[in-house]
């Protein structure tokens, strides 16, 4: 599964996967992820399911194989790569870790479940409301050309960071009635984050502890007047430094959130879609995980065998 329009700067073509996929040994069924009912060919997936793009990429042909066994094998191609960096699949070549397929270890990923008004569906990197859900859908226009002439991945994250920095300076701060796991954690927030990865966004590490095989979720949250922390955080990314950032944070196998009115993220898509514009009073969403819904290839550490997957 091939996103061909996948990050910033020379990318493999179809031409030069292939290649490197046969002279591995390995027979190929080629699928662009933006053609029309791409996901069909997942209906017999084969032996490995290999992604070759960014997380929005993985993400989709992921929810389409929650509950299979047949591993997905990430080619990392996208900008923040952020499933890639937590499986530990990036920083290497296509190449190495194509031939690492033969050592590789599959293993189990949670995936989160949303439950709304407007029905349910799984996620693989988080769900959101605030900053970076409200970021997400202002990026058109002026904003989007500034991404698009942007020449590498890491051009292209300081603009998103810089867009996020002055999305934080103006944003008003939500009335959430939240419940993790029983306990009452209703407040007024400017960000709240149900994260199954430690990595959102422009790459950044809200969850350090998290962790995509114990069964929980980590709730991270800003309350009003505690934007200052992130936004130094930000300045200093945009910068070139590479800080740490704590922020509040809480695991939980099951959250609760009701509110007014504000736009929500399922990792980098909204939700609902345009095409399921529901009219409802209020807005009540429920998050609970589901163990072990997905399995990933993950390679070998260097210089180190792994048993065969």
């Amino acid at each position: 599964m091939h996103n061909p329009q996948a990050g910033k700067g020379p990318q493999p073509s179809r031409d030069d996967l292939l290649k490197l996929l046969h002279a591995a040994g390995h027979k190929v069924d080629y699928q662009s992820s933006k053609e029309k009912k791409w996901h069909k060919v997942l209906k017999k997936p084969g032996d490995i399911v290999a992604v070759a793009g960014g997380d929005g990429t993985v993400g989709k042909v992921a929810r389409r194989l929650i509950g299979s066994a047949t591993p997905i094998a990430i080619l990392p191609l996208g900008t923040a790569n952020n499933v890639a960096c937590t499986l530990g699949t990036s920083g290497r070549t296509l190449k190495d870790l194509i031939a690492g397929w033969k050592v590789a270890r599959c293993v189990h990923f949670d995936a989160g479940v949303a439950k709304g008004p407007w029905g349910s569906t799984h996620f693989i990197e988080g769900f959101g409301l605030g900053l970076f859900a409200e970021t997400m859908f202002q990026i058109d226009g002026s904003t989007k050309k500034d991404l698009e002439r942007a020449e590498d991945p890491e051009d292209e994250i300081n603009s998103v960071l810089r867009i996020l920095k002055a999305q934080l300076s103006k944003l008003k701060s939500k009335d959430l009635t939240i419940r993790l796991d029983g306990k009452d954690l209703s407040g007024n927030y400017v960000l709240l984050e149900a994260l199954n990865v430690r990595l959102i966004g422009p790459s950044l590490n809200l969850a350090p502890a998290a962790d995509t095989q114990d069964g929980y979720l980590d709730v991270v949250t800003i309350p009003h007047g505690k934007q200052t922390m992130l936004s130094q955080y930000l300045s200093r990314r945009i910068n070139g430094e590479k800080p740490r950032l704590k922020l509040p944070s809480r695991r939980g196998r099951h959250l609760q959130i009701e509110w007014e009115s504000s736009p929500v993220h399922i990792d980098d898509i909204r939700w609902p879609g345009d095409k399921k514009d529901v009219r409802i009073r209020s807005h009540a969403i429920t998050i609970t995980v589901d163990p072990g819904a997905l399995v990933f290839l993950t390679p070998a550490a260097k210089g180190r065998k792994a048993r065969r997957a």
